[in-house]
């Protein structure tokens, strides 16, 4: 990596003068910040006694544009501090008083002349003084209007009519257009695709566009790669016994070492229900040797027949295996961890599956698919080899900088990728680029004529996503320091049109409320608009280390095909040719990407320019009441953590109550406690990372395994375990993950809150 934390906006702000002018409640401090320590000694300088300033010699006159010049210095915006905020020196803090106070101005125009009596000199010099002054501000102005352009001569407010017009901005046909551009050239590597972006971003007005390259390990299966191959899996050869295990769910598991001796033996597993690498770890667990996995056509769509086709899986849990933990970047020492499983892996299509399960013709019925599973008594012996090629190659990411007015420190960060592979993933690569693009086109047009968000957008596309998300995970190891302090939210564009059925968008608990209101955006009256069918459950894509790693509130909207299986989740898992994408197919209008587009430009603006963040405390701390509801049921005793969860959803009710109004309410809003209020709404997910969690399965716990589960993902490993295993100790350990991230949460709930009751009660 190329990049360092230098390259990202200086949160520092400087004040460089103050004037006495009024200032309204809602009032923005248009590109400048004054963190807590400035904002104290603005008000302290308020309390100056003006009657002795006006008796000081040299003051015959006090000027409403009078302005005394403080240097305040850097100020770095501080970490949340957990000590109780003391109010302003006013009794009724700054922005109070002057409200209540209508005449104030006259106070500080009325003139004191120390005496009438003037002499000719006096004024004399008095007019040359104001003339010499006129000349220079003159040729000032002159000189600094060439040089700078001029600022807009009424900036325009952020309110929804100003999201309106950017997303109107946003159409089909121009999304189209960008799209047959990306792939109307043929792409030799990584760094083509991401050169062709860069100029795209750069040629719309993008301020700051970067390209970051790093080398890393990529596991290739042959050079052509025309054949189904696991990235990373072990080489080697084994020659043993063939063992159906379905799903590889545990029940599948217990059932099959009830009658078979498992070790060194091959499973046949079906992708679907869970993670592949959880599964893995499971197999290599009870003593597995090799894995053959494919996708069952009952799984599919109707619409998608990828039986007779070879596919690709990664086995990486995300970055450059070399550098676990740290970023790939020059100098950075190498491990040599090129397989990634003691386990040989290779994918089959579905035609090889029959072969193997002999699956005779007429069990594929006309209205009824009957899923592949081999006969008890069907013994095959088969002999697995995998010769797979280990290379460095580089992966390139793409990123453009939009800074902010006022919180250029605050990042929201909205994400598409590129693909590094020519022959698996097909065009979606493109088709996320596409509706990345063509919100930057948009929003551009308005950036032009002087509007700006508030925080600062950052746009990335990265390289190296089906190998692991590579890129973004090297990008985030490199700032991680940066990123954990500063990033909002993260908004995923990862292969937005898969499907034409359904929209599925995800969200993080906080962001729900969010993402409902951002489907109805183009609803009007008489139109049927989308319910909120918003979940929070595991995704892929390279939200995985902001979601897992950071802490941070994530969302994405896709759309997809309804399947009627309960058992197709995870099989984006597979990447399947060029061939099978049907991008234009799908959506041969663009209509759905233009759906996308607008759909994650609103949850961006909002995000990015509302004054406070729009996330929703208690919508977390329901999710997790209901998740340990669910729990329940398997009789395990959780009476400690129903205990947390119910003192959580209480200071939640609080956080979100009149507590905080003078930060919500745009008649009372000030700059500090807006500031405050944001800095407790950007950690509310951080508490909610465990230390580790099995391979697949979410850190971030608020986060579900799929549609069909709503306990917490670690705790839903713990059962299987104990089922597995026949402990009670993982189930202990897992509670006690769980506990302390929900307690973690109550204190910061309860810190942020009573940081505000000890700053209403000073100002009361």
């Amino acid at each position: 990596m190329e990049e360092n934390e230098s390259s990202l906006p200086n949160a520092s702000q400087q004040v460089k003068k103050m004037a006495y002018h009024k200032v309204n409640a809602d009032q923005r401090t248009q590109g400048q910040y004054l963190d807590s320590d400035d904002l104290q000694a603005t008000a302290l300088e308020l309390e100056w006694d003006m009657e002795k300033e006006l008796e000081e010699p040299g003051f015959d006159h006090f000027r409403l544009d009078g302005a005394v010049q403080h240097h305040l210095g850097n100020s770095q915006s501080p970490d949340l501090d957990l000590e109780p905020i003391q109010p302003s020196a006013s009794p009724k803090g700054r922005f109070q008083r002057l409200q209540e106070d209508p005449e104030y101005i006259s106070h500080y125009t009325r003139q004191s002349p120390k005496s009438h009596r003037c002499s000719f000199f006096q004024i004399l010099k008095l007019f040359c003084a104001a003339l010499i002054l006129f000349i220079f501000g003159i040729m000032t102005g002159y000189y600094a209007g060439k040089k700078c352009p001029s600022p807009p001569a009424s900036p325009e407010p952020n309110n929804p009519h100003v999201y309106h017009e950017i997303l109107k901005e946003i159409k089909a046909e121009n999304i189209q257009q960008i799209y047959r551009d990306l792939l109307q050239s043929p792409r030799e590597d990584d760094v083509d695709a991401a050169m062709k972006i860069l100029l795209q971003w750069t040629s719309y007005g993008l301020e700051d566009v970067q390209l970051q390259c790093s080398k890393v390990t990529k596991t290739l299966h042959n050079q052509d790669l025309l054949y189904s191959y696991a990235a990373y899996s072990a080489k080697g050869t084994l020659e043993a016994e063939l063992v159906d295990i379905q799903y590889g769910t545990i029940e599948d598991l217990i059932r099959i070492q009830s009658t078979t001796n498992v070790t060194k033996k091959i499973a046949l597993l079906k992708l679907g229900q869970s993670p592949l690498l959880y599964k893995l770890s499971l197999l290599e667990d009870i003593g597995f040797g090799g894995v053959l996995l494919y996708v069952d056509p009952c799984d599919l769509p109707k619409t998608t027949d990828p039986a007779d086709k070879a596919f690709m899986v990664s086995l990486n849990n995300g970055g450059d295996p070399s550098t676990p933990g740290y970023a790939s970047i020059d100098g950075s020492y190498r491990q040599h961890r090129l397989n990634l499983t003691t386990l040989l892996v290779q994918p089959i299509s579905a035609v090889l599956a029959k072969k193997l399960t002999s699956v005779p013709e007429n069990r594929v019925q006309k209205d009824k698919c009957v899923p592949l599973q081999m006969s008890s008594s069907d013994k095959k012996i088969i002999s697995l080899s995998i010769q797979s090629v280990t290379t460095y190659k580089t992966i390139s990411n793409v990123i453009g900088y939009l800074k902010g007015s006022v919180f250029p420190d605050r990042y929201v960060i909205i994400g598409s990728h590129h693909s590094s592979l020519n022959t698996y993933g097909g065009q979606e690569w493109a088709s996320s680029t596409a509706i990345i693009t063509a919100f930057i086109q948009a929003l551009m047009l308005k950036v032009k004529r002087g509007w700006r968000t508030d925080r600062t957008i950052v746009f990335c596309s990265w390289g190296g996503t089906s190998f692991g998300n590579i890129g973004s995970y090297e990008w985030a190891e490199d700032l991680k320091r940066v990123l954990q302090r500063n990033v909002v939210a993260y908004v995923s564009l990862h292969n937005p049109v898969r499907g034409n059925s359904t929209l599925h968008p995800i969200a993080s608990p906080s962001l729900q409320q969010l993402a409902a209101e951002s489907q109805s955006i183009n609803c009007v009256e008489k139109t049927k608009c989308p319910g909120s069918n918003v979940s929070s459950v595991q995704t892929q894509g390279d939200s995985d280390y902001f979601i897992n790693r950071l802490g941070v509130p994530a969302v994405q909207f896709s759309y997809e095909d309804i399947s009627t299986s309960e058992n197709s989740s995870f099989l984006s898992e597979a990447l399947f040719p060029v061939h099978v994408t049907r991008t234009e197919e799908l959506d041969p209008s663009f209509k759905l990407h233009e759906n996308i587009a607008k759909f994650s430009g609103h949850a961006t603006l909002q995000i990015a320019n509302e004054p406070v963040l729009p996330f929703n405390a208690l919508d977390i701390a329901l999710q997790i009441q209901n998740s340990l509801r669910v729990f329940l049921r398997e009789e395990v005793d959780a009476s400690q953590l129903l205990a947390v969860a119910a003192r959580l959803r209480d200071t939640a009710e609080l956080f979100q109550s009149d507590e905080m109004r003078p930060a919500n309410d745009p008649r009372e809003r000030a700059p500090i406690r807006v500031r405050m209020l944001n800095d407790v709404l950007q950690g509310l997910e951080k508490s909610f990372l465990v230390r580790q969690a099995p391979p697949g399965l979410y850190r971030n716990i608020l986060y579900r395994l799929d549609e069909r589960t709503s306990q917490f993902s670690v705790l839903l490993e713990a059962l299987e375990h104990c089922k597995l295993h026949q402990s009670n100790e993982t189930i202990q350990a897992a509670l006690s993950e769980v506990l302390n991230s929900i307690s973690s949460a109550q204190v910061y709930f309860k810190a942020g809150l009573d940081v505000f009751e000890t700053t209403l009660a000073g100002k009361k």
